[in-house]
């Protein structure tokens, strides 16, 4: 069986496909798979290094803002977007492709189009609680439509019959997966309660410096931190630590620009303090972790909110907003849940009751019968 996988921009998108792909590789003897990304967007090294055959088109999103350079910009995007659907065409015709699944991200638009057109079995899935642009202007075309939250449902028109609830896949492949007794958690103590502290795979700036502004006092805590300040960040925020106290001589905190083994960091941590996307909320329900979340507001109609509060409702996060976010907030909430053990187990107990444990087989099991209904 042949597998087209496309998606890409940040790991919210590329993370589910590989939770797919390697469930995949799990179940199917006979399996051939193919992702196609850009070549500038994360899942160019990602996906390689996962060692799944990897292909690009070359394409860019929409500005919103409708000024000169905006329309300009859209031009230039509308332009590439018909050339990749002529890349993708030949992708496909190449390939030849039994099933094909979207994760998001505009580099699934053209793929998942040219294949719909092409009569190939054709799903998306949209991991957030609010229908991205690429998965509404898909929606006509694919054959379902995968989804996380309920919320997706009041979005869909009259493509009701399209949509299917699966759960993010990213949520069984954590869920499923064994703690790594020899992780390295970067030459911290394992005994220790640590927080991990991440901006999402790109990073986030004003996360990073709220941590730098609680760093006098956080080294006081016998607490350990890991920050991933993203890639763009990290110089600029190392830096800033150093100038205050070098790292060198700081024994319970460790910064990193990306952490490549996330998984091993969460199975160790005692508490996430993150943005709010999707795949970081399965994330979070698979591997029963407490979380502070901090919503990021530069996101379509306020959606990592709304993610957010599926976990605040239940009492299995609490929300710091992006606008009550600094140095004395941050350290606040970490002191408070740090000495109220008794909170931090319930936090967990009710992240674990929101989990989707089969969400990558429910999903599997879409794309198959799309694939019967379609011989």
């Amino acid at each position: 069986m042949k597998v087209l996988l496309t998606g890409g921009g940040t790991g919210g998108h590329i993370y589910p496909a590989l939770a797919v792909a390697k469930r995949l590789s799990e179940i199917e003897s006979d399996l051939e798979l193919l992702y196609v990304g850009t070549s500038r967007g994360l899942e160019s090294t990602i996906v390689p290094n996962e060692g799944i055959p990897f292909k690009s088109v070359e394409i860019e999103g929409f500005k919103r803002k409708l000024n000169l350079d905006g329309i300009k910009y859209n031009l230039r995007s509308l332009s590439l977007f018909i050339q990749s659907i002529f890349e993708a065409k030949k992708i496909i015709k190449d390939f030849k492709p039994d099933l094909v699944l979207g994760t998001g991200g505009y580099v699934s638009a053209p793929i998942c189009y040219a294949a719909s057109r092409a009569g190939i079995p054709t799903i998306v899935h949209e991991q957030n609680s609010f229908l991205g642009l690429t998965n509404k202007f898909l929606l006509p075309f694919v054959d379902k439509l995968a989804i996380s939250f309920d919320d997706i449902y009041d979005q869909v028109g009259k493509h009701q019959e399209k949509v299917v609830f699966t759960g993010n896949p990213r949520a069984q492949e954590l869920a499923s997966s064994k703690i790594n007794r020899q992780a390295d958690l970067f030459g911290l103590d394992p005994l220790k309660k640590t927080i991990v502290i991440l901006g999402g795979s790109r990073g986030a700036e004003r996360i990073n410096q709220a941590f730098i502004e609680a760093y006098p006092e956080l080294i006081k805590r016998d607490y350990q931190l890991i920050l991933a300040t993203g890639e763009v960040h990290y110089e600029k925020t190392i830096k800033k630590l150093n100038e205050i106290t070098p790292l060198n001589k700081v024994k319970n905190i460790v910064v990193k620009d990306y952490i490549r083994n996330m998984v091993d960091m969460l199975q160790y941590s005692s508490l996430l303090v993150s943005r709010s996307g999707a795949t970081t909320i399965a994330e979070i329900t698979a591997l029963a972790l407490p979380s502070i979340l901090i919503p990021s507001p530069y996101v379509t109609d306020d959606h990592q909110t709304k993610n957010a509060m599926s976990l605040v409702n239940n009492e299995a996060a609490i929300l710091l907003t992006e606008q009550e976010l600094n140095g004395k907030s941050l350290l606040a909430s970490l002191d408070q849940l740090m000495a109220d053990e008794t909170k931090l187990n319930k936090m967990a107990e009710a992240s674990k009751k929101l989990s989707e444990p089969f969400a990558t087989d429910q999903l599997i099991q879409l794309m198959l019968d799309q694939l019967k209904e379609k011989i």
